[in-house]
């Protein structure tokens, strides 16, 4: 399994993240071949989420960061929500 963890501080409240999130998995997760899910986290200090998105390989992982689409969703849609830069880092699940 592959996938990648998403480390972000919020600018917006986290469940307008979960509402865009729910939305997302209902549209483009659905018609992802390969997505398999995520989780996120929500850290104790009220502004830190950390989310794992797995992938069943690391071929639909960079068909999915490779999609145009996909970019304009998360500059237009997600990035908003984040305060600054999120922090990424992909690798492979192994447990």
């Amino acid at each position: 399994m592959y996938g990648t963890l998403m480390i972000g501080r919020l600018a917006a409240p986290l469940q307008q993240v979960e509402e865009v999130l729910t939305a997302w998995e209902a549209d483009k997760g659905a018609r992802t071949p390969g997505y398999l899910g995520q989780s996120v986290l929500a850290g104790d200090d009220g502004t830190t989420v950390v989310a794992a998105i797995r992938f069943a390989d690391s071929a639909s992982y960079r068909a999915l960061s490779d999609d145009p689409e996909q970019d304009t969703w998360w500059t237009t849609q997600m990035a908003p929500l984040f305060a600054g830069d999120v922090q990424w880092i992909d690798g492979t699940w192994t447990r």
